[in-house]
């Protein structure tokens, strides 16, 4: 069992007054050894220095045993309680942080922090002039996926998906479901042909999936496109200008890449 602070104080405090006790007695012993100083009055007067003392010590760890340490177990209790309920206030606010800026199907970034992260990337790397690549990509006829085989197929789709594109990114790109079947990618310092690299590598990793749902064996494929920024345009302009870009590559036919 481990004191606090307090209480070993107390403790100390104790052992001194015992100690005092100790010490009083011992000089009691000594006084009575030697018979010279045994004269009458002197001792009587001695003997009752020693009572009155011992009465005082013995009231001393009395009020200090069964009032003051109750006192001090008491306080050392509820600031045990408090720290206990900061601890879990404070996890709960970094759960419910977690929560506001994460998918909670694919456990990816969700729109909000997507939204955040791309204007902070935009203002970061404008600030020392260094590009900034978007992608996006949207799930070819994934309705189809989720009437014919049911709304639980069509979740395990997305996040093995989700998985996928995590694979494939570095530590500071941020991976982002926007909603339904649609995900973005924000790959910073990356030029424009390491761009349509990777768009292209997200393609074909995402057609490459197989998934094994049950019985059933599903396959999957996405649209891709891609942009890098302007270094003028803001995150909304940024974003549309990409999604134009999606779109056209659903128009080619899907499962390519537009960039």
């Amino acid at each position: 069992m481990r004191f606090h602070k307090a209480e070993s104080a107390f403790f100390v405090f104790i052992a001194m007054v015992f100690g005092a006790g100790v010490t009083l007695l011992a000089s009691y012993g000594v006084m009575r050894r030697n018979t010279h100083l045994l004269h009458s009055g002197g001792f009587d007067e001695f003997t009752l220095l020693l009572f009155v003392t011992g009465v005082l010590l013995a009231t001393a760890i009395t009020f200090g045993m069964f009032f003051i340490y109750p006192l001090i177990r008491t306080q050392v209790e509820e600031e045990g309680k408090l720290r206990a309920m900061t601890e879990s206030l404070s996890a709960r606010s970094e759960t419910l942080e977690y929560a506001a800026y994460t998918d909670s199907l694919t456990g990816t970034h969700n729109r909000r922090y997507f939204d955040d992260a791309l204007e902070e990337y935009l203002r970061e790397f404008g600030r020392i002039q260094r590009p900034v690549g978007l992608i996006v990509l949207d799930l070819d006829h994934f309705k189809q996926i989720n009437d014919g085989y049911g709304h639980d197929v069509g979740d395990e789709v997305l996040r093995q998906v989700a998985a996928c594109l995590q694979e494939l990114m570095r530590h500071h790109d941020v991976v982002a479901r926007l909603g339904g079947e649609e995900f973005a990618i924000i790959a910073p310092n990356m030029t424009e042909h390491g761009l349509a690299f990777l768009g292209e590598r997200v393609r074909a990793a995402v057609s490459a999936l197989v998934l094994d749902i049950g019985d059933l064996r599903v396959g999957v494929s996405t649209s891709v496109g891609v942009a890098i920024w302007d270094g003028e345009e803001n995150a909304e302009a940024f974003y549309r200008r990409a999604d134009r870009m999606l779109y056209r590559a659903k128009r080619m036919g899907r499962n390519r890449v537009c960039a």
